[in-house]
């Protein structure tokens, strides 16, 4: 059984904090809860969508020493899914955890994103053997609580940082669109996964549950677990 077919049907010790890709001091650690604030109300708190954990992340914006806002965090996983079929996603997307104060840093789109790093194996240039999917989400309606099951194949935009395609960060496209912008014969492959937060504005939350076609990741403080989607 292949090390991918292995993580996908139970916990995997290859999700963490990608350092590689890391700046700064922030943080990113399976915990337990968020359960809500003390503006939640009811006898149903607003505990994490799968389990009783998540993935805690925090990040500042200006704690370095570059001029710009340059702190950043990837936590992911760079060995169960090297090699898949980018073009073969049909599914993904997450729970976060928004408050109001992260947007009052940041704005309503100030939230975490879904990155892929990617071989873009695109026909037009052999030697481009590098880039990044990145998911920009949309504002969620949720604060101080879980959100719903956010669908990054429907909402939010997505880009390519390496500008393969007509998808770049100037021109962000649906997912949709992603897919379709490569060329018939291109057949990009998938080095990493990971939740992504910075180099932008403070943050302060939690994510859960991220899908990966049949399989969501649940995010609890003893480790990372395979679900079946249902």
């Amino acid at each position: 059984m292949s090390a991918s077919a292995q993580a996908r049907v139970g916990e995997s010790e290859h999700w963490g904090v990608i350092a590689r890709n890391t700046i700064g001091s922030p943080v990113a650690a399976l915990r337990d809860g968020p359960y809500g604030s003390y503006q939640v109300q009811g006898n149903n708190p607003s505990s994490p969508p799968y389990g009783k954990g998540s993935l805690g992340i925090q990040v500042a914006d200006r704690s370095t020493s570059q001029s710009d806002p340059a702190e950043k965090v990837d936590f992911g996983n760079e060995v169960d899914f090297r090699g898949d079929q980018f073009l073969q996603l049909e599914q993904v997307g997450f729970h976060v955890f928004q408050t109001a104060e992260n947007i009052d840093h940041g704005g309503t789109r100030n939230l975490p994103s879904i990155r892929f790093e990617i071989d873009p194996n695109v026909r037009a240039d052999p030697t481009d053997s590098y880039s990044v999917a990145v998911r920009q989400p949309d504002a969620v309606a949720s604060l101080n609580r879980w959100s719903p099951y956010l669908d990054a194949t429907t909402t939010g935009t997505w880009y390519l940082t390496g500008g393969e395609t007509t998808c770049t960060q100037a021109t962000p496209c649906s997912f949709t669109e992603l897919k379709a912008s490569f060329a018939a014969d291109d057949q990009p492959t998938i080095y990493s996964v990971s939740v992504s937060k910075g180099r932008d504005y403070l943050w302060a939350g939690a994510v859960d549950g991220l899908r990966i076609n049949q399989y969501v990741y649940d995010f609890e403080a003893h480790g990372v677990r395979a679900r079946r989607a249902r």
